[in-house]
């Protein structure tokens, strides 16, 4: 399986379409955010991820989303969450992970997600001081 997409978002939606088929609406999606109050504060993002399955693949794994202060697997880790999951062989799924980040001071975190044991994807997300 792999991950077809990541990125934070303010709202996802599902709907049917004809075929049958699904839609996935997302809207704002974002790689920053200016900071409701002055820091220091907590802010939940979503972080949606759209994973694929291949025909001959078995259709279960965990889903791992690790936030961390910086790009390198040694960075400060602030968050983690892990879930696992099923997904019908040859279709698509989608996790919605909402992570409680406390930032000291405004800055970039990133989202070290993957499936299973395979390469981490980083999303990016900046917190910047309030307008």
């Amino acid at each position: 399986m792999q991950i077809v997409s990541a990125l934070f978002v303010e709202n996802f939606e599902l709907r049917q379409a004809p075929g049958p088929s699904t839609r996935i609406d997302l809207t704002g999606a974002m790689f920053s955010m200016a900071a409701p109050t002055p820091a220091p504060l907590t802010i939940s993002p979503h972080l949606v991820a759209l994973i694929s399955c291949a025909p001959d693949e078995v259709g279960s794994g965990v889903f791992e989303v690790i936030f961390r202060k910086g790009r390198a697997e040694t960075d400060e880790q602030v968050a983690r969450n892990v879930s696992p999951f099923t997904v019908e062989p040859g279709k698509f799924t989608y996790r919605l992970v909402r992570g409680e980040l406390e930032f000291d001071d405004y800055g970039q975190i990133f989202a070290h997600c993957r499936v299973d044991r395979s390469p981490w994807l980083l999303v990016p997300f900046t917190l910047l001081p309030p307008v």
